[in-house]
């Protein structure tokens, strides 16, 4: 006779604990709607911005075609810098103009314009191309809220927009991460309609380029040159497979070489596109990779024959850079696992191949250094029989004529 008022009463405390769960996560959670200006300051429109824990409200003036904005930057430490720009010519960072804001070592909030260029990531303070007033900036609660009225007469009503932040070191704003959101915040601000565009297209498609990019380069410089190199240095000590080795070797590595060009120009298609973002010491070692891969292709054609004098330094060069070529080809691919950031999945899987790879030059440089001291054995064995033979030979005939 209980059970049915026990149901009852677990199924009320069930509902209630949904309800004040769910009005508590409403309430904890960070829109721009319900947020109200400690200035009374009042905007018609606002966007959540999707990363940086950003939030963009403003006014948009049709008749003066002035755009009023509030930029706040939540959950953000006071040695750190915020930034919203406008792009009035292309997506991305570069070319922007940004309002940059952060709380300076005295205490004092430092707020100015800076028009960043395709060369460089300093947020340096200068004019913008449109004018800019009423700027101010505030920081409270670990917020910080960029104030500023735009005119915006020759810009569209269709805006890019880039949102930032970065450390301050010395009241000197440093670069911004380049990865994880910080390469992610980016859209488009229509003010006519209020709505936020995202640039998830823009991004889908270079972060494509990037894969290819990745792809090409761990095939090219990170598995077929040391597959290529073990050809030549293992499978020739097997005398009845000479001179296929040497085509199998030239092959495997043109391949490479090729492949890799193809990588390469990805790469530097991709920096290009992407003018405020750099990955300095990827970049470098992968002009370096090139330019050494090349010279050692054009070393090809400059082969000496086996018994020419100069044939042991063309040797030691060649080898010289192959290894190099090696190496720097495996640093440089763990760079852009870094750079990249995929699933797990693929770096454990291309350090399983090159852990294999190692396993086998390891086992097969032993073998070859069996088989070629047992050659040696064999071969000074030959010459003492032939040396005895002929010593045999000689007295036995000097034997006769006597």
């Amino acid at each position: 006779m209980n059970q049915f008022p026990m149901r009852f009463v677990l199924r009320r405390v069930v509902l209630s604990f949904t309800i004040i769960i769910t009005v508590s996560t409403s309430s904890f959670a960070q829109t721009c709607s319900n947020y109200a200006f400690a200035s009374n300051k009042i905007f018609t429109s606002c966007n959540d911005l999707p990363v940086l824990n950003s939030f963009l409200h403003y006014t948009y003036n049709q008749s003066s075609k002035t755009l009023k904005i509030a930029y706040r930057h939540t959950n953000v430490g006071s040695s750190r810098w915020v930034a919203w720009a406008i792009n009035p010519t292309s997506q991305g960072m570069a070319g922007s103009q940004a309002l940059v804001a952060f709380q300076q070592s005295n205490g004092k909030m430092k707020v100015y314009t800076s028009p960043v260029t395709g060369s460089t990531t300093q947020l340096q303070q200068g004019e913008l191309s449109f004018p800019v007033s009423d700027l101010s900036a505030t920081y409270s609660n670990n917020e910080i809220i960029i104030f500023a009225t735009l005119d915006v007469q020759n810009v569209s009503t269709k805006m890019n927009q880039v949102w930032q932040d970065g450390h301050v070191t010395n009241n000197v704003p440093m670069p911004h991460a380049t990865s994880g959101d910080n390469i992610k915040s980016m859209g488009t601000l229509n003010v006519i309609s209020g709505k936020y565009g995202s640039a998830a297209g823009a991004r889908s498609i270079k972060t494509k380029k990037r894969n290819i990019h990745g792809i090409l380069n761990a095939i090219s410089w990170g598995i077929m040159m040391p597959l290529g190199a073990m050809m030549a240095r293992y499978i020739r000590v097997f005398e009845s497979v000479d001179p296929a080795w040497f085509y199998l070797h030239v092959t495997c590595q043109t391949s490479a070489y090729i492949i890799g060009m193809a990588g390469w120009a990805t790469g530097i298609r991709l920096g290009g596109q992407s003018p405020g973002i750099q990955f300095t010491s990827h970049r470098i070692i992968g002009i370096i990779l090139f330019c050494v891969a090349t010279l050692q292709v054009i070393a090809l054609l400059v082969r000496p024959r086996k018994d020419h004098k100069y044939r042991i330094y063309w040797n030691i060069y060649h080898h010289s850079l192959g290894y190099g070529i090696i190496i720097l080809g495996i640093i440089n691919i763990f760079k852009g696992f870094d750079i990249l950031q995929p699933e797990k999945i693929w770096k454990r899987s291309y350090s399983g191949i090159i852990i294999m790879l190692a396993i086998i030059a390891v086992v097969l440089e032993a073998y070859t250094w069996f088989v070629v001291l047992r050659r040696k054995k064999a071969t000074k064995s030959e010459k003492m029989t032939n040396s005895s033979n002929g010593q045999n030979g000689y007295g036995m005939a000097t034997n006769g004529r006597g």
